[in-house]
């Protein structure tokens, strides 16, 4: 009778898995569990972007800032650079002009002193060789005095670097001497330098004074 009774019970079982099989409602639950797993894996997706999004920022925000820090980096070494070599012509202008002062800060006492060796030059030539051969002791002795004095001179002009021209044979330069007047080209090549009225000076190889010079020139017969 057990038996029985399980048999009733099953047929109903039965009869609604075989309507079911029939109508496609088995279907219809497969597709509805494809549908879940894709929403599902969406949404799984979809969370996995989002966390993605933040660090990928992150990323090109840093990378956006170390190339500003990169052209900062090489403005301010080419601002260096500039700097360095602008301090640096400072430097040698400020050391040539101390160089310059310390070899020219005399110059205008030069100029002065050389008016004093033009006396004493002016002086000993206007002795004769005559007046010195004559017995006149006194006048020889002041002669060999002021001789050794106008050595002596040059001797501490040379030693400062100051130094006369010698220009009598010489070519015409503008810039170390002054033409005050033309003589006639006899035996010297005409444009050279045939007499010295003054003579000229420079203080380490700056001319402080021209020379005043007669230059050739040829005549016309």
């Amino acid at each position: 009778m057990a038996i029985r009774y399980l048999r009733t019970a099953c047929n109903p079982l039965n009869s609604f898995l075989l309507l079911t099989s029939k109508s496609g409602v088995g279907g219809s639950v497969s597709l509805f569990s494809t549908a879940v797993h894709q929403k599902n894996t969406g949404e799984d997706s979809v969370t996995e972007d989002s966390q993605e999004d933040p660090h990928t920022g992150t990323i090109r925000a840093l990378e956006q800032r170390a190339n500003k820090l990169e052209e900062q980096v090489r403005d301010l070494s080419e601002r260096c650079r500039l700097a360095v070599a602008d301090s640096e012509n400072v430097r040698k202008k400020t050391q040539k002009f101390v160089e310059d002062a310390k070899l020219f800060g005399i110059q205008s006492f030069c100029r002065d002193l050389v008016e004093v060796a033009d006396i004493l030059e002016k002086t000993t030539e206007n002795v004769s060789e005559q007046d010195l051969v004559d017995q006149n002791p006194t006048l020889k002795m002041l002669f060999e005095g002021l001789s050794l004095v106008e050595s002596k001179l040059q001797y501490v002009f040379n030693k400062h670097g100051l130094q006369k021209m010698t220009p009598v044979g010489g070519r015409y330069d503008p810039y170390d001497h002054e033409i005050v007047c033309h003589v006639p080209a006899e035996n010297v090549q005409p444009g050279t330098i045939a007499v010295v009225s003054l003579d000229g000076y420079k203080l380490h190889g700056r001319t402080i004074r021209h020379a005043h010079v007669g230059v050739a020139v040829e005549t016309q017969e």
